[in-house]
């Protein structure tokens, strides 16, 4: 339980994170996503249960995690390189070191060029870039993020997606992702808490998509498309089996979202799931909001005239 004084942040949470496992927190905000991984690195302790870090009970500190908080830790007189570098040099390394060190680190996060700018010199994305290296350069043996792509301009945060699954591939640490939108989860394991205060851990999903993983290739799938198409049919149109309603959504992708006539490949998909099924898409008013469903909703119409 984590709790200050009277008020109950989060009431009850079991979570354990594997070796090498990168698992998103997710929950609407204040749920205590982020006093979750505050008690963690040991800043606070809670009321009741225990932390502990490979195995051992977590006592003050923890110094084997690495946290890369929601608004980017940059010393505004210090360059990107030599931001990304400093926990080096508290580390007792030298200036020169810690600079050769940063340099590959800015590579790998696409600030190549960008070494001698100073964060206001910095995009709101390039600045969190650099607190992502600054992050990771220490090696941690845990990695916790908090909102990491919390920013207003959705187009740095799509750009910013492929970065972390990346980076993660590459380091493999354990790793714990604080976030409330789902399209950004697409780790290992999603845990999801319940509305605060005294919000408990209500359930988990294990994401099986293969790696390494990109979240706007992912939002191409047959699958995402599918169960895009199914969320945004209103229930009056569902059929009380969702497997069966996803595979005919699957099989009418096929269908329709050909731009000529139907050739006799098409022919071939199970045009007895979408019997029933179909006409009700097509029928139906739905709000598709991305290109391809409009073009797949138009298309189905047509065949079903």
């Amino acid at each position: 339980m984590i709790r200050f004084g009277a008020f109950i942040a989060v009431k009850s949470m079991n979570l354990q994170v594997g070796d090498a496992e990168f698992v998103a927190v997710v929950g609407p905000t204040g749920c205590g996503k982020s006093a979750i991984l505050n008690t963690v690195t040991g800043l606070l302790k809670p009321a009741s249960g225990d932390v502990q870090i490979f195995g051992k009970p977590l006592t003050g500190l923890n110094d084997q995690s690495g946290y890369m908080l929601q608004q980017e830790g940059l010393l505004p007189w210090k360059t990107a390189q030599d931001n990304v570098g400093l926990g080096l040099v508290f580390h007792g390394k030298s200036l020169k070191e810690a600079r050769a060190e940063a340099r590959p680190w800015l590579a790998k996060v696409g600030l190549t060029g960008f070494e001698q700018r100073y964060p206001h010199q910095l995009s709101g994305g390039q600045r969190k870039h650099a607190a992502m290296a600054q992050t990771v350069i220490m090696e941690p043996k845990i990695i916790l993020m908090d909102e990491p792509f919390s920013t207003p301009d959705v187009h740095t945060r799509r750009l910013m997606h492929p970065i972390l699954p990346h980076l993660w591939q590459a380091e493999r640490r354990s790793s714990i992702f604080i976030t409330h939108d789902l399209d950004e989860a697409i780790t290992d394991r999603v845990v999801v808490m319940s509305a605060g205060p005294a919000s408990r851990m209500v359930g988990e999903v294990r994401i099986t998509l293969p790696r390494p993983r990109d979240v706007s290739a992912v939002q191409t799938t047959d699958e995402f498309v599918a169960e895009q198409l199914f969320d945004a049919v209103p229930a009056r149109y569902k059929t009380d089996n969702r497997e069966l309603n996803i595979d005919a959504l699957k099989a009418s992708k096929a269908l329709f979202s050909q731009t000529g006539p139907m050739d006799a490949e098409a022919a071939k998909v199970p045009l007895a799931v979408l019997s029933d099924f179909g006409p009700r898409i097509a029928t139906a008013n739905i709000d598709l909001s991305k290109t391809f469903t409009n073009r797949f909703a138009e298309r189905a119409a047509q065949q079903l005239k």
